[in-house]
């Protein structure tokens, strides 16, 4: 037990540690601030953040049209042992200082800690093997006898690589090896792939590196081996998390009536009985500890479920799915400074990244008469719609009783604040008004005509359309749009719905 209680102290220590930072890559090409790129990128980072706390520690995203210069390739791996908390704050820390701090408007971008990898690139590489970026000696100092440490690490390796290019599809690529050396000398033995590879790819990528160590760190206590796709280390020190095996179970208690003795034959019948009765209440806290944390896992992970089938029909169409802490963080928690309006389904609030980035977020109240369905019909429907006069729909948040959508940020708010203040309504002069219609027709047009699905929007107004900094009109609001087929003229309708 007290091993057991050390070592969770021991772990809660390097849970709550800064990550590690190893090294970094940028690319000579750069992008320009403010431009399309750079919101792609605000977009990537964001959603890698808002997705490390996924259970398989691994994560990849693209943003942009994939015939676009402008599209991303981004992805997170973190260190198989580390826990979920350990993973969110090393892939907050890299998605900060890879733009902050090292690589700051570079397209082409990897960062290494000892607890997560982060990349992105304007070039696909999801699914290739990449070629290597460092190799680094951890500890210099120098093994006494080289050939039986050499034939230790090679015999550890082999097993290792093994066993990772083995895992089940979808499983963690990821194995970790303690080997006695001598009386003195342990030795720690990590690999981990990307899980985008195939298992010859994770087998070539992980035998190259650990081929490249030797021509930097022949006969070291310790080295690794950073490629984009793989990594390799060892090191005389443990550096990852060891699961500790269960204890033995306690012996049973002594029957009733039996006396043992010492050597001076005093009787300790007592003894015995308070061990027992010690050793019972022991097991049983522990046996309920665990049926606790078991049963809590179990009901977690049954909402959690819960909630991906409902978000299901929705990230099928590619769209980005922030948490809800990134958004009370973008919006200072709602403020009530932050509220750009109010309407029938919630409050719009104004919201910005740490990229700088700026997003409108549409908090639907739990009176809101919208619901889940028409929540997945307005998200599902705009993930698939690309216009100019349609407000462009960046992510949602589909988290407990929270539905929440996040767009573009447009900075003129919606029509009807022109339209009905007798003092705005002196900025719609004639050429702005014409602009205003023509700009609404064509988004309607787009949408019944020239879109992959024929959409009749059904709830058409002025606080609908939204202006940007230029007065251009954006649709929105498509909780209560209907689909009809391509060639579909009519429909009937089972309620009145809309203005």
């Amino acid at each position: 037990m007290i091993t057991l209680v050390v070592l969770s102290l021991l772990s809660s220590i390097i849970s709550e540690a800064a990550p590690t930072y190893q090294f970094h890559y940028c690319s000579d090409e750069t992008f320009n601030p403010n431009s399309t790129y750079q919101s792609n990128l605000n977009l990537l980072l964001s959603s890698l953040s808002s997705n490390s706390s996924i259970e398989s520690g691994f994560y990849n995203i693209t943003v942009g049209q994939n015939s676009s210069n402008n599209t991303i390739y981004g992805l997170f791996l973190c260190r198989g042992d580390v826990t979920t908390e350990v993973c969110q704050d090393c892939v907050a820390t890299a998605t900060k200082n890879i733009v902050q701090q090292y690589c700051p408007r570079r397209r082409w971008v990897v960062i290494w800690y000892d607890e997560c990898m982060l990349r992105y690139s304007e070039p696909n590489y999801f699914f290739i093997m990449n070629d290597p970026s460092v190799s680094k000696c951890t500890d210099n100092t120098t093994v006494a006898e080289l050939d039986g440490f050499n034939k230790l690490l090679a015999t550890v390796f082999d097993d290792l690589v093994t066993r990772a290019q083995s895992a089940q599809l979808g499983a963690k690529m990821f194995a970790t090896k303690e080997a006695t050396f001598s009386s003195s000398l342990t030795l720690y033995s990590l690999v981990q792939c990307t899980p985008d590879l195939s298992s010859f790819d994770c087998n070539k990528c992980l035998q190259g590196a650990i081929a490249n160590l030797p021509n930097y760190c022949n006969g070291k206590q310790g080295a690794m081996g950073l490629y984009t796709s793989c990594s390799v280390r060892y090191d005389v020190h443990p550096f990852y998390r060891i699961i500790a095996s269960p204890p033995l179970p306690p012996p049973p208690p002594a029957p009733p009536g039996l006396v043992t003795r010492t050597h001076n034959g005093k009787r300790q019948s007592s003894s015995v009985r308070i061990i027992a009765i010690v050793t019972s209440i022991a097991v049983s806290v522990v046996l309920l500890t665990m049926v606790y944390c078991f049963r809590r896992r179990k009901l977690k992970k049954m909402y959690k479920v819960k909630e991906e089938d409902a978000a299901k029909e929705i990230t099928a169409e590619e769209c980005f799915i922030f948490d809800l802490a990134t958004l009370k963080a973008a919006t200072n928690n709602f403020s009530d400074e932050n509220k750009l309006g109010k309407g029938g389904f919630g409050v719009v609030y104004k919201g910005t990244f740490l990229g700088g980035q700026e997003i409108a977020v549409k908090r639907l109240s739990s009176s809101s008469k919208q619901g889940v369905e028409e929540f997945k019909n307005e998200v599902s429907l705009l993930a698939k719609l690309q216009h100019r006069n349609l407000v462009r729909l960046l992510g949602f948040c589909l988290e407990g009783k929270e539905k929440i959508l996040v767009y573009e940020y447009v900075p003129n708010k919606s029509l009807d604040y022109f339209l009905f203040d007798p003092n705005k309504q002196r900025l719609l002069d004639w050429s702005n008004r014409y602009k205003i219609i023509g700009g609404i027709a064509r988004g309607i047009l787009y949408l019944h005509e020239d879109s992959r699905l024929r959409i009749i929007h059904r709830d058409l107004k002025a606080s609908n359309i939204l202006l940007d900094e230029e007065m251009n009109p954006k649709v929105s609001d498509f909780g209560m749009a209907r689909i009809f087929g391509i060639d579909q003229t009519q429909d009937n309708t089972h309620k009145i719905v809309g203005t």
